[in-house]
């Protein structure tokens, strides 16, 4: 743990190994749903090829596809502020969206940023 003087608040600030290790979990998190909306797209494009295929299927496959991927971009987001220690209610909701695209990193995401709430400016 090393620590930080903020001359403009004149506070001596914690730096801890919990948000960067929140930052890349949201960060990996978001990255990889992308994939994962981009692989929803193709797949709503072979299926708009197909004969049996219900009309309404690929659009909905591109609608949660966009729908994932502005979570995606936030839980990024959240990740670099997190990784930045500035704005901690962004960082906090990066990790939420981080819950939703892979469960696991985002729990992990999510208690690691309440618990290092001290360390954001």
């Amino acid at each position: 743990m090393s620590v930080e003087y903020s001359e403009q608040e004149g506070k001596v600030m914690e730096k801890s190994w919990k948000t960067l290790t929140a930052g890349i979990l949201d960060i990996i998190s978001g990255v990889g749903m992308i994939f994962v909306c981009f692989g929803l797209m193709l797949a709503g494009s072979i299926t708009g090829i197909v004969r049996d295929v219900p009309q309404w299927v690929p659009g909905l496959l591109f609608a949660i596809a966009i729908l994932f991927i502005v979570v995606a971009i936030v839980a990024v987001l959240g990740g670099i502020f997190a990784i930045k220690r500035k704005a901690w209610g962004m960082a906090l909701a990066g990790s939420i969206a981080a819950f939703f695209c892979c469960f696991i990193f985002g729990i992990v995401a999510i208690v690691l940023t309440a618990w290092a709430h001290n360390e954001f400016k």
